[in-house]
């Protein structure tokens, strides 16, 4: 496993490191979620899924109100921030120092819940659903996680073509980080975006292609829990997709991520831990190259 040892972010004033590879645990406050185990639509729901996202071990939470799924339509800007501003209060009350991510390209809701207590910003778009969004990160000073992603979450699968994925994908990427660099934006995350304007078989050369993307020298996120590039070429149901999920975010991790984005935390943590185990036992020298 890369240890990630030099690669940091300030949240609020505390610089946190990925030597030990972060587990994000999914939270979404939606009725619309492709997976029912990580949707929470009233308070009791949504205090119970931050307890156990706590208790089995994550290191942070991604909070999200509005689905970005394939094909979705999106809720309105004040639908979407009224259901994220109750999340943040509960999470505060329930697990006062977590590091809370919010999932939206809106850059006055990413503002509001801030604002409101959220220490970092998930946008699935890489700022160009927002144009606001670049001065809106650099203004809060916090990290932003930077997704690849072409088009809207209702017509992304229609833009799929690409000389070479991982290439493609890769300039598109660095292109937004300059974008952002250049806005003042500091602590950036890169997420390659698995699901979003990728077919099944562009996720698996991106997924098989991660030691490039790594080599951006960025913190990377994967999000790959329960999604179709799992099921569906197996012929199960995201409900059914617990052990490929496992075996790619394993993958990913032996590969020099930082974070992984999960529904399973408990699962996740597990699996990170046992390869912290193995790489513990290596000789030195090969634990380091």
């Amino acid at each position: 496993m890369n240890m990630n040892q030099d690669l940091t972010i300030n949240i609020r004033g505390r610089l946190l490191d990925f030597r030990r590879p972060w587990i994000m645990g999914i939270l979404n406050v939606t009725s619309d979620s492709f997976y029912a185990g990580c949707r929470a639509e009233d308070e009791c729901a949504v205090a119970d899924r931050i307890r156990s996202i706590r208790d089995e071990g994550g290191d942070c939470i991604d909070i999200g109100a509005c689905s970005t799924r394939p094909g979705s339509e999106p809720v309105d800007e004040a639908t979407e921030l009224n259901r994220l501003l109750g999340a943040i209060a509960i999470v505060r009350r329930e697990w006062p120092e977590a590091v809370v991510s919010i999932d939206t390209y809106r850059a006055y809701v990413a503002r509001r819940c801030v604002e409101a207590g959220a220490d970092m910003i998930n946008d699935i778009s890489g700022g160009i659903l927002d144009p606001d969004m670049a001065d809106t990160v650099a203004e809060l000073r916090v990290p932003y996680i930077l997704t690849h992603m072409r088009g809207t979450p209702a017509t992304m699968q229609s833009l799929t073509e690409y000389a070479d994925v991982t290439a493609d994908v890769i300039t598109e990427l660095s292109y937004r980080i300059r974008e952002f660099r250049e806005r003042g934006v500091c602590d950036i995350i890169v997420d390659p975006g698995f699901g979003f304007a990728k077919d099944v078989e562009q996720n698996y050369r991106l997924m098989s292609s991660l030691d490039e993307i790594c080599r951006i020298g960025l913190p990377v996120l994967i999000g790959v829990s329960r999604k179709s590039m799992i099921w569906r070429p197996l012929g199960i149901t995201p409900a059914d997709s617990l052990p490929g999920s496992i075996a790619l975010n394993t993958f990913a991790l032996l590969h020099g991520v930082s974070i992984i984005r999960v529904h399973d935390v408990a699962a996740a943590v597990q699996a990170r831990d046992v390869i912290l185990n193995l790489n513990a036992a290596r000789p030195h020298s090969e634990a380091n190259n």
